[in-house]
């Protein structure tokens, strides 16, 4: 498989390919007293709008964009949200498409790539699993992996977040970007290059890249909690983890009770509903894991929506 260069570059010529089949999601500014504290500006960047339910749904269509689909379609492993991206694309594209989750995966998750078309076969107890049974599957048929995190094609896409971010809040000064396997940070992070700071947020649970930053390597992490099913990776990207290394200033981790609180806030103050993972960037503001400086000027990206548990609708929450 040809790997491409990942770069400023080419995530605008990804993102050339690929915008008819996006949709250009919206920045919400909001006050940050309403939120986590007295900085400078907030922005929400709103992925949890894209098609599918997630950001996801960019690196899934480069992947139809930018190369040739075979016969037998895209096989894909997933906790859920690119499964539903590649089931959206392939549906997009008239292609076949076969995706492998675990049965952590959400059920709203799974009916969302039934809806679109896929054919879903669910086993094992995390990713890993998932993504065994799928390279079996792709080995034996000549399908095409699609991979959730760890292929050029799936970075360059989620890299063109960034892009539209820069043009819709061009004064950030710092960002806060959720971290599973890493094709999200890995773009955006390809994207700005260093020209803002950049700030990884993963639950205590699931902290593949801060163990991979303190190896100085990607490493096998212990995978569990709240978000497992969206940033649920064992081991961090090996095409994101350098663009991490060169680009990530800090790293921080949010606890569950962190990440649910962070829900009920997000419902409070802007009626918008995102799945754990969604929000995990948001539960460092909120939670103190992450404090900015009065003259911040803070973005956040709220990458998922995909959940049908609604109890922090009711639960207390404070700010």
């Amino acid at each position: 498989m040809t790997r491409l260069a990942i770069n400023r570059e080419t995530i605008s010529q990804t993102y050339n390919r690929i915008r008819s089949h996006v949709r250009v999601t919206p920045t919400l500014a909001i006050s940050p007293h309403d939120i986590a504290g007295a900085f400078s500006e907030l922005h929400l960047k709103l992925e949890l709008l894209q098609h599918s339910g997630s950001f996801k749904a960019r690196g899934a269509v480069a992947h139809f964009s930018l190369g040739d689909v075979p016969e037998a379609g895209v096989i894909a492993a997933s906790g859920g949200n690119h499964g539903a991206a590649v089931a959206f694309a392939a549906n997009a594209f008239n292609a076949r498409a076969r995706i492998f989750v675990p049965e952590i995966s959400a059920p709203a998750k799974q009916q969302l790539i039934r809806e679109y078309g896929a054919e879903l076969i669910v086993g094992g107890a995390g990713y890993a699993d998932a993504l065994e049974a799928s390279e079996t599957a792709a080995s034996e048929t000549g399908a095409k992996v699609v991979h959730a995190y760890d292929q050029s094609e799936t970075i360059l896409g989620q890299g063109s977040v960034g892009l539209e971010l820069e043009q819709q809040a061009p004064g950030l000064t710092t960002l806060l970007v959720a971290v599973g396997g890493g094709g999200l940070i890995g773009g955006i992070a390809a994207w700005y290059q260093g020209r803002i700071k950049l700030v990884s947020v993963e639950p205590e649970t699931a902290s593949t890249l801060k163990a991979a930053l303190d190896a100085n390597r990607p490493v096998d992490v212990d995978v569990s909690g709240l978000a497992a099913d969206s940033l649920g990776a064992r081991k961090i990207g090996q095409l994101a983890f350098p663009l991490c290394q060169s680009y990530v200033e800090e790293s921080v981790t949010v606890t569950d009770g962190a990440i649910r609180n962070a829900q009920a806030v997000l419902w409070q103050k802007t009626r918008l509903i995102a799945e754990p993972g969604g929000v995990a960037a948001l539960a460092a503001l909120i939670s103190g894991a992450y404090v900015p400086a009065e003259n911040e000027r803070v973005g956040v990206v709220i990458c998922g929506a995909n959940t049908n548990k609604f109890d922090f609708i009711t639960d207390g929450a404070s700010a």
